[in-house]
């Protein structure tokens, strides 16, 4: 498969404007529809949008060889504040890391373990088109929420972050 550094670098970019959107959507919320149980695995808008931060943070954890030992803790992350302030900051050194990646260092295979203890080999270009793919899968789900209760979700599409909407 042929891809590039580059290549990466605008989808982790892509990632942070898309969320940055949903979440600016999410904060007009009421507590109650933030709070809303869809009943998925995530629950609720907060939830849900909490789930994509946490998954983006262990991430970066297992690339940096520094990876939280729990995957959210309820108490600190489930808050709006966290997604609003912590999150961008989280996507920023995303980005910051993603300046290092070569054509070669994309390849090179990450050893790391999950957080059930399993090992895993996986080449850093996979990791990171995983973030973007879960993270947009899981910004999907919550404007599919905001749909239901009547809102309008912010376009995400990856062709509108393209053409700089």
């Amino acid at each position: 498969m042929e891809f590039s550094a580059d290549l990466l670098r605008t989808h982790l970019d892509y990632s942070k404007w898309a969320s940055k959107r949903l979440v600016d959507a999410a904060s007009t919320l009421p507590p109650e529809e933030l709070a809303r149980d869809f009943e998925t695995a995530d629950h609720s808008v907060l939830g849900t949008l909490v789930h994509i931060y946490a998954a983006d943070r262990v991430w970066l954890g297992r690339i940096r060889r520094n990876p939280p030992a729990r995957f959210l803790d309820p108490g600190k992350d489930m808050h709006l504040e966290v997604i609003r302030d912590a999150w961008p900051r989280l996507l920023d050194d995303w980005r910051s890391w993603s300046e290092g990646l070569t054509e070669e260092s994309l390849r090179v295979p990450l050893q790391y373990t999950d957080l059930k203890g399993n090992a895993y080999e996986t080449p850093i270009w996979q990791i990171v088109l995983h973030v973007v793919n879960h993270a947009t899968h899981h910004r999907g789900q919550v404007s599919g929420f905001l749909r239901a209760m009547g809102h309008t979700p912010p376009v995400l599409d990856l062709t509108a972050y393209y053409r700089g909407l």
